[in-house]
């Protein structure tokens, strides 16, 4: 039976823009130098928000403030189920440090596409692309 991760994803908007993060070598080829939403695994007796706000910080050095849940997936990696939340966050700082990705870019929603996003994203990037 394969493990299930409970993990969290910020939806960062600044200027009507949406911060992807690209990943760097993974043992998970499928995720490996994709686009994502910064976040990470959720805690023991740690909320969502919480978590995100934590692993924010840790990967990048931004503060920011999590507001409204925008969705939920399930996905199945070949090796994981990932059970991927979302929540829109506001940037509470003046700018960040990239600690674990190789690279960024401010999107704008018809911009969404232009990037490969880890294929769990790709949903929600779908649904943002016609709010």
């Amino acid at each position: 039976m394969k493990k299930t991760l409970k993990v969290v994803g910020a939806i960062i908007v600044q200027n009507g823009k949406i911060l992807a993060v690209k990943r760097g070598a993974n043992k998970n080829a499928a995720v490996a130098f994709k686009y994502e939403f910064v976040g990470g695994k959720i805690e023991e007796g740690e909320t969502p928000q919480a978590a995100l706000k934590r692993e924010v910080f840790e990967e990048m050095d931004y503060d920011v403030e999590v507001g409204e849940k925008f969705m939920q997936v399930v996905y199945e990696y070949e090796d994981v189920f990932v059970d991927l939340q979302t929540y829109f966050c506001k940037p509470l700082s003046e700018s960040f440090v990239l600690k674990e990705h190789l690279d960024y870019k401010w999107l704008s929603q018809d911009e969404l596409f232009s990037v490969e996003w880890a294929p769990a994203d790709t949903d929600i990037i779908e649904r943002l692309s016609k709010l």
